[in-house]
């Protein structure tokens, strides 16, 4: 295409970009609505009396396996920066990089990725002396990282058929095991263009992006869907016995999509809304929800806490170490 041709694309797709513009805003605010009635119908029906007392049954030894499961889930998820700094070929040791990596998902879970994944990555990367080409390519990498094992774990759920649909619901059960195919098969995609792939650059918005080897994204994908299956196995320990996990795993990826679309921060309302509405057959509402509020608690809150003072301390430092090459 020549360039004297890009004006005439851009007014042609001009048209269909402002009439989105003009749709977007309503039909969020419609969505949003939406979610407030849902949420508003579901606290109605709720046994609240219910949702208390088994939030003040849990035992202590259930809390503290919740805790150190939700700490290896921090410490998997910044080991994606960790293959990122064998992408990026920097040197960086693993003390630098992974309180970087676990801050980063602590304000990513809570406040958007636009706050934890983007903004505090570039922040501290860049106080390690990394530009920022190579910062977002750490970035890529992470995101890939995350959604590649998604893709594996979710694509072997689905196409089990161990997570049923309930009746009326749009996507029925049959569907989800062709979603589950189609995910197991991006997932080799990908693996195969890693292997036998011979352009290995690409140019995204001025920033470069190679292609890594087999070896490293196998390791994405490991790695990726170790995550998602042990954000999975917090909730299991907080939920009713009688659930299984490959069950609460399903129900987990498919309220991920779901927060995903609706871009709400932590998925708030979202991931109840979706366990309540796939598991209320199986285990009353009051457990379900005092389960995810504990959850919520381990797995965002808390995590969000010690994230904010560690962030502190590297300020901090870095502070100190500005003051300190000042000249006396």
């Amino acid at each position: 295409m020549s360039r004297a041709d890009a004006p005439s694309v851009a007014q042609a797709d001009s048209p269909a970009k402002s009439r989105w513009s003009r749709w977007k805003k309503p039909l969020t605010m419609l969505f949003f609505l939406a979610l407030i009635v849902l949420l508003t119908m579901l606290a109605q029906r709720l046994e609240w009396n219910e949702v208390f007392d088994t939030l003040a049954d849990f035992k202590v030894r259930t809390l503290i396996i919740a805790s150190g499961v939700t700490l290896l889930s921090f410490l998997v998820y910044a080991c994606f920066d960790l293959i990122g700094r064998t992408y990026i070929r920097q040197d960086l040791t693993w003390k630098q990089i992974l309180p970087v990596g676990i801050i980063s998902y602590a304000f990513n879970l809570n406040l958007s990725a636009w706050v934890g994944g983007i903004a505090m990555r570039y922040r501290l990367y860049s106080r390690l002396g990394v530009s920022k080409s190579n910062i977002a390519k750490i970035l890529g990498l992470s995101l890939a990282t995350n959604w590649i094992g998604y893709m594996l774990i979710a694509g072997a759920i689905f196409s089990s058929g161990l997570v049923r649909m309930p009746p009326g619901w749009k996507l029925s059960s049959d569907a989800l095991q062709i979603v589950g195919v189609v995910l197991l098969l991006l997932s080799a995609g990908y693996l195969a263009a890693c292997q036998f792939s011979k352009r290995r650059e690409w140019a995204i918005r001025g920033v470069e992006i190679d292609l890594p080897s087999l070896r490293m994204a196998v390791l994405q994908l490991a790695l990726g869907a170790l995550n998602w299956s042990l954000m999975a196995a917090v909730i299991f320990t907080l939920l009713p016995s009688k659930l299984d996990y490959p069950l609460v795993l399903g129900v987990l990826l498919i309220s991920a999509i779901a927060g995903v679309i609706t871009h709400i921060p932590a998925g708030l309302g979202v991931l109840e809304a979706v366990f309540v509405a796939l598991l209320q057959h199986e285990v009353s509402r009051g457990s379900l929800v005092a389960g995810l509020l504990a959850y919520r608690a381990i797995y965002f809150i808390l995590p969000l806490l010690i994230a904010l003072v560690m962030y502190l301390v590297v300020e901090a430092k870095a502070k100190s170490l500005r003051i300190s090459k000042k000249p006396s």
